[in-house]
């Protein structure tokens, strides 16, 4: 059974950070491609974040690049999201995925195998 939790999240001011892990079990973890979405309140799940299964390539979105950092440690099973220089635009639930082939750019949540239950993260102005 493939379970994603992700831990974390929580209430920041505008300009701080939060560190997002996401331990996977159940997978094998480095034959996956793992990645982040976000949700906030009457939008849509968009695309954060992904990372390749040896951890060398990165993708962002515009609104997060330069700002967040996803990286991985396969030892541990687990993903990180670094969030730095929040905004209250960053405001959402946050979910870490997983998926094994990499068909598609990623970018779109069905193209994810595997997801999270999500963490919220509230960034005050």
């Amino acid at each position: 059974q493939v379970q994603l939790v992700e831990s974390g999240g929580g209430l920041e001011q505008a300009g701080g950070s939060l560190r997002l892990p996401c331990a996977a079990s159940g997978l094998p973890f480095s034959s996956w491609n793992m990645g982040c979405f976000r949700q906030a309140p009457g939008k849509d799940r968009e695309f954060v974040a992904r990372i390749t299964r040896n951890g060398v390539n990165t993708n962002y979105s515009d609104s997060v690049k330069r700002r967040f950092t996803i990286s991985r440690d396969n030892a541990k099973n687990t993903v990180y999201l670094q969030m730095n220089n929040l905004k209250p635009e960053d405001t959402a639930v946050y979910y870490c995925a997983a998926r094994e082939l990499g068909a598609g750019n990623g970018f779109d949540p069905a193209q994810w195998d595997y997801w999270g239950q999500g963490t919220q993260v509230t960034v005050s102005p």
